[in-house]
């Protein structure tokens, strides 16, 4: 069977990283830069206060208590600024312009707080609580580099140097297909023989997730013509398509006997849960066949989906954090087969959700973790330290 590194390596080489575009700041969070994105302004752009209080200048105030008439005053965003005369002070708020001649601020806690006249009980240092022209970032500088992602404080950076629009990487625009006859949407009544189906909800919600523009499209029958249309419809204008279901060995596998020998390739993946996996173009659209257990097409996404979709936004770091932790309870996992048990971690120790079995959908939602165990491994005591993905 083939390695879950080969057919990783295979699936991301489907796209690229995405196109260049512009976005407002609004929509930016999450997304990574693709170009370097210089200042046109410094920061700060003139000379302000740190602190509320008074402009003076140092040479009037070195002997205190000092009094001096306050003859002007400065709130922040004020811009006709007068001179500072020598034997005088002006009340300045946080963040306004310093004013010519002042060369300290006092704060207003070392002062009596008057506003005709103020009397300082201190000699500030030179330049004290005074914001400099640039200090943060220089015009012309580099204030943020391509393959940044944006998250808050990277958003509110390029706000205040201007930046209505930042250019990254487009999100993928990935379609999301399930399979089977034995599907009902969720809120019909179900037949006998029937289930509700939740692997396209929950694949279009990971895609969302990792950061795509996920769309899913009505679930389709286990007709091999009614899903070859349905992805000829669904790919228009998409960047990957995503199906669930169809790829096992037996019949009806409606996924498999419409796109084999039509540009995708069937392979077993040495992996559990996930082994029957898919990949390859649905005309020229690029396409992964997950299978349709809920817990293997959950876990085959991580391992396949989202480090492609991660990629293709240009992140450097295409798969979940990894920590180490200690086995709560002890495991047994099948000889030549990478095993991926869904835990829940707590204080350095993983406990274990559920079983292997790849239907027990409940266990997945109660776990935050995957417990990764190497295809060499067939059994670990409790206690013994193993690979975890965090989910959360």
């Amino acid at each position: 069977m083939k390695t879950v590194e080969q057919h990783s390596e295979d699936v991301l080489a489907l796209l690229p990283v995405g196109p260049r575009t512009d976005i407002r700041l609004a929509d930016a969070l999450s997304l990574v830069l693709a170009e370097d994105v210089r200042s046109d302004v410094a920061l700060p752009p003139f000379d302000n206060s740190a602190m509320d209080g008074y402009a003076v200048r140092r040479q009037d105030v070195t002997r205190p208590p000092v009094v001096l008439p306050v003859a002007d005053d400065i709130p922040a965003g004020r811009t006709d600024v007068t001179e500072l005369k020598a034997g005088t002070a002006h009340r300045i708020m946080t963040g306004a312009p310093i004013p010519p001649g002042a060369d300290a601020i006092v704060a207003v806690e070392r002062t009596d707080g008057g506003t005709d006249v103020v009397r300082i009980d201190i000699t500030p240092a030179l330049h004290a609580h005074i914001r400099w022209t640039g200090e943060d970032i220089a015009a012309g500088a580099i204030a943020l580099s391509a393959g940044t992602v944006l998250d808050a404080q990277q958003i509110g950076l390029a706000a205040a140097i201007g930046r209505a629009v930042l250019p990254v990487h487009r999100r993928p625009r990935v379609v999301v297909l399930s399979t089977g006859s034995e599907l009902v949407d969720p809120g019909e009544p179900l037949q006998p023989g029937q289930i509700y189906e939740s692997n396209g909800v929950m694949l279009a919600a990971a895609a969302q997730a990792a950061g795509a523009l996920a769309r899913r499209v009505r679930f389709v029958t286990d007709d091999v013509e009614e899903f070859r249309a349905a992805i000829a419809t669904a790919t228009v204008d998409a960047d990957l398509l995503l199906t669930s279901g169809g790829v096992s060995a037996g019949a009806y596998e409606v996924v498999k006997d419409a796109l084999t020998g039509a540009g995708v390739t069937f392979e077993k993946v040495a992996m559990q849960p996930g082994m029957p996996q898919g990949f390859g173009y649905a005309g020229s659209v690029p396409v992964i066949t997950l299978p349709g257990n809920p817990v293997s097409a959950f876990v085959s996404f991580e391992a396949f989906v989202r480090p492609l979709i991660r990629k293709a936004l240009g992140h450097r770091s295409l798969t979940r954090p990894v920590i180490h932790a200690k086995l709560a309870e002890p495991l047994r996992s099948p000889a030549g087969k990478r095993q991926f048990q869904r835990g829940r971690y707590v204080d350095g120790m993983v406990h274990l959700v559920g079983g292997p079995p790849s239907h027990l959908l409940a266990s997945l939602a109660m776990s935050d973790c995957l417990v990764v165990l190497p295809e060499d491994v067939t059994e670990l005591a409790a206690g013994a330290e193993v690979q975890v993905w965090t989910l959360r």
